[in-house]
């Protein structure tokens, strides 16, 4: 059944958070809140709750305890399933060549640490050519009615949209400069100790 999933940008993000290790749903809301990473996507709690329970239905999490503190209400944790990690990866794949700017997109990106750097380089590479194609077409295209005597005021949101093409690959080329740079630490492996250590400080806080 993982195999078939489409995972929504809220399930990778979840998934993702169980990369990290066990957690329950309110450790893990913490964290995306502590993190800000619900600028990205609306996440309420029903949302939330409604999600992991569909990818525990799915087979990719799975309860592994239930623990209750003093007057606290029962909390469960999950855990990944094995099929879990190449499901994300899959997704972040498919989310990192989209040039919409889609929150698929946003979350894929804040997610592309979970795949390895060459692969990155690669498919950010491939979406960077197609951005670089959409600007240059939709530039001559606005240029031409410029020429066509076509009033500016009819133009505005195709004149932004080349503004934030354009904007785009700046960024774009700058964060493929610097992956590929192998001194920019990434993935897991790559974290240095008192990363990791500040990191699960800051998990232990959440899940209390």
């Amino acid at each position: 059944m993982a195999a078939d999933v489409k995972l929504t940008p809220l399930g990778a993000m979840v998934l993702a958070l169980l990369r990290e290790g066990d957690m329950h749903p309110y450790e893990m809301m913490r964290l995306l809140r502590q993190r800000r990473d619900d600028r990205m996507i609306k996440v309420t709690n029903g949302t939330f709750y409604h999600t992991v329970g569909r990818l525990e239905r799915e087979g990719l999490i799975a309860e592994v305890g239930v623990d209750r503190d003093g007057n606290r209400p029962e909390r469960t944790t999950y855990t990944l399933q094995p099929a879990a990690s190449d499901v994300l990866e899959d997704w972040v794949r498919g989310g990192l060549s989209r040039t919409d700017r889609s929150p698929e997109f946003r979350v894929a990106l804040a997610e592309a640490h979970n795949l390895p750097r060459a692969e990155v380089l690669e498919l950010i590479g491939g979406r960077r050519a197609a951005l670089a194609a959409e600007a240059d077409a939709l530039g001559t295209a606005l240029a031409g009615a410029h020429d066509r005597g076509v009033l500016p005021q009819y133009l505005i949101e195709a004149d932004r949209h080349v503004a934030l093409l354009r904007a785009e690959l700046v960024w774009t080329d700058g964060f493929l400069a610097s992956l590929a740079d192998l001194s920019y630490a990434w993935g897991d492996d790559e974290l240095s100790t008192e990363h990791r250590a500040a990191e699960a400080a800051k998990r232990k806080a959440a899940s209390e």
